[in-house]
């Protein structure tokens, strides 16, 4: 654990993991703990600071999370942001009431009191707000720092307990001076150190997992995406050929993929690497099912069973290695943020028969995927791999809408290569966080060399994001779509139409299905 370090207190926003995220761009480290973690807990670690995270709820509803009040004696600096404002309200006597007019958006805040988090920011600013509670009276010890026109209250603080709310968000990028507000709390009020390098993480924990696997042996899950790895070259490091890789081909894979696994981590770097060739076998199983939830679990199930009777031949194997990474078990951890919608079924190498007891190894649980690809970096990966955009774990399974077959996969691989292929001519490809192809469910009436044409259409879907939580269409040039258009229609043959995706996520999702 590093000397300096923020504890994230989550009370269910949407903008808790982004908190960490700008947390941690500071080169401090910050971790995501439920809002139940009790003062004695966070005492035992000693976290250089808290912060208490957005929120859906209302702090005077009955059953409204709260927190342990002993926190606020731990003798660390506590800011609360939102809702976390508001929860530092009611425990220390305040009030809160529904605001008379409700903030979402941008709002303009000027500075009352520039005290710690405001100094050296302007004394009036554009802020991103999301709340409809506001604070009516200001506990006892408590002053107002900044104000809105809508909300009297917008900051206030406790000097001599070091305790700062702030009713707006200073972690969107829709905040001016946000990043500054945060500095403010992080390197002056908590007194943190920029101490938290990839670099030295990455060496840290190759030695962590040699000390930890000892003589023992460890089996992984290659998919060839980014995070399965940078797991398998750290593991590599530490413990050699003592890692047995098991790359299943499921058949739904981009255009020579397997080849391409094969070449980069059994060739170039010398792995012990098992490649299932299994593509009948998925699409046996895919036969005559078109509902994408349906289509996920089958290729989760077929994938596990793969993976289960192949590493059943690594008798010695101790250890299996996965690729998650934190946003994986911040999720996984938050039971109070209550039922929510089936939006996709994910799958991992988890659900193994019970015969297979494993203990698992999980390097990347405490990185995000930026860090995950910069980690990758300092431990001197082809930047080729590290670069790789996201791939969903189904493959193109989800990318053909209706029935899988090896015929349709066939087609939207040719596709999706040439999409790949002019997409990479551009000067910002790096900055586009996916660009493929999707193969539609429907035929379309076309005309080549004179003759009727009755086949396929592709849709393109290229998007710009951060970390996927939101995403806009790329506004990709003309020319460039024409020329993957032309060279769809007239180099694959099945497909006499092309069309651009121009939805956003939210409504839509990235992937289609």
């Amino acid at each position: 654990m590093q000397s300096s370090w923020i504890a994230i207190l989550d009370y269910g926003s949407q903008y808790t993991q982004l908190i960490a995220r700008r947390v941690r761009e500071q080169q401090v480290y910050s971790e995501i703990l439920p809002f139940e973690t009790t003062a004695e807990a966070l005492r035992e670690r000693k976290p250089s600071g808290i912060i208490l995270s957005g929120g859906p709820n209302s702090v005077f509803e009955e059953g409204a999370p709260t927190c342990d009040p002993a926190l606020f004696d731990l003798g660390v600096p506590v800011l609360g942001i939102c809702y976390g404002m508001q929860l530092i309200t009611k425990v220390f006597g305040g009030a809160v009431k529904p605001g008379a007019k409700r903030e979402y958006g941008h709002a303009r805040i000027s500075v009352l009191d520039a005290g710690c988090l405001f100094h050296l920011v302007p004394e009036a600013f554009s802020v991103w707000m999301s709340h409809g509670d506001q604070v009516e009276e200001i506990p006892e010890g408590f002053h107002a720092t900044a104000r809105s026109a809508n909300c009297p209250v917008a900051a206030f603080c406790n000097d001599a307990r070091r305790v700062y709310g702030l009713q707006f968000h200073p972690e969107v990028v829709h905040s001016q001076y946000g990043t500054e507000l945060l500095r403010n709390f992080l390197f002056t009020a908590c007194g943190c150190r920029a101490d938290w390098k990839l670099a030295d993480w990455a060496a840290e924990t190759v030695e962590t997992m040699r000390r930890k696997i000892g003589g023992e042996e460890v089996v992984l899950g290659l998919s060839g995406g980014v995070d399965s790895s940078v797991v398998a070259v750290l593991l590599h490091k530490a413990i050699g050929n003592r890692l047995h890789c098991i790359f299943v081909d499921n058949g739904l894979l981009r255009w020579k993929e397997d080849e391409q696994v094969e070449h980069n981590f059994k060739t170039r770097l010398g792995m012990d690497l098992t490649v299932v060739h299994a593509g009948p076998r998925f699409y046996a199983a895919l036969k005559g099912v078109s509902d994408p939830e349906q289509k996920r679990k089958i290729i989760g199930k077929e994938f596990i069973d793969v993976f289960a009777e192949e590493a059943r031949k690594f008798k010695d194997c101790k250890y299996l290695a996965q690729g998650t990474i934190y946003p994986d078990v911040i999720e996984s951890m938050n039971p109070h943020k209550g039922p929510s919608a089936t939006i996709k079924s994910h799958h991992n190498v988890g659900g193994l028969p019970p015969d297979l007891k494993f203990e698992l190894v999980e390097p990347l649980r405490e990185l995000f995927k930026d860090e995950v690809r910069a980690a990758g970096r300092a431990l001197g990966i082809d930047p080729v791999l590290l670069d790789r955009q996201p791939f969903p774990g189904p493959g193109l399974g989800v990318r053909i809408l209706g029935e899988v077959t090896e015929e349709r996969v066939r087609l939207l691989q040719e596709a999706d290569l040439r999409v790949k292929e002019e997409m990479r001519k551009l000067p910002n490809y790096k900055q586009i966080w996916q660009c493929f192809a999707v193969l539609l469910p429907v035929k379309t009436v076309g005309v080549m060399g004179d003759k009727r044409t009755y086949e396929n259409v592709c849709a393109i879907r290229c998007v710009d994001s951060v970390d996927a939580m939101t995403a806009d269409w790329s506004r990709v040039p003309y020319e460039t779509l024409a020329t993957i258009s032309d060279r769809i229609i007239n180099e694959v043959r099945g497909i006499n139409r092309v069309v651009y995706d121009i939805s956003s996520k939210p409504p839509a999702t990235i992937e289609w299905e």
